[in-house]
């Protein structure tokens, strides 16, 4: 299950990395361009893996016996939250007909996406901390 958050977490990092790349390129929008076709792939690949996060955390806190499970569960909650506040400004965007470096760049710098990296950052270096159990 380790092995899929950090999947997800990649997805989520790298997508916002394209993201900062896609925001500096000062595009009307994302038609007739190659990194507009790319963006869609990342942001839907990144919206894939918000969806799964606290389903893959509740998993690990389960198979790992990780102890206190207190803190882990109230963390999924948060995680959760922002998640979904994040989802739902990923979503917003993917419905744009045409999907602007200005967007994006906004995007970005959206709370919601960055309290979700964020949450991201601590639990992976949190589970580093804990030793690689599966």
């Amino acid at each position: 299950m380790r092995e899929e958050l950090a999947r997800q977490i990649h997805a989520i990092e790298e997508a916002y990395e394209f993201m900062l790349a896609y925001a500096a390129q000062g595009l009307p929008g994302d038609a007739g361009s190659t990194s507009g076709g790319e963006l869609r792939e990342y942001l839907a690949r990144a919206a894939d893996a918000t969806l799964a996060l606290g389903k893959t955390l509740t998993s690990i806190v389960e198979r790992e016996g990780l102890e206190p499970a207190t803190p882990y569960v109230g963390f999924r909650d948060v995680l959760e939250h922002d998640a979904r506040a994040a989802l739902a400004a990923i979503e917003l965007v993917r419905a744009q007909p045409s999907i602007s470096s200005q967007l994006i760049d906004n995007l970005n710098a959206s709370i919601h996406v960055r309290a979700l990296l964020t949450d991201l950052f601590l639990l992976d270096e949190l589970l580093k901390s804990r030793g690689s159990n599966g």
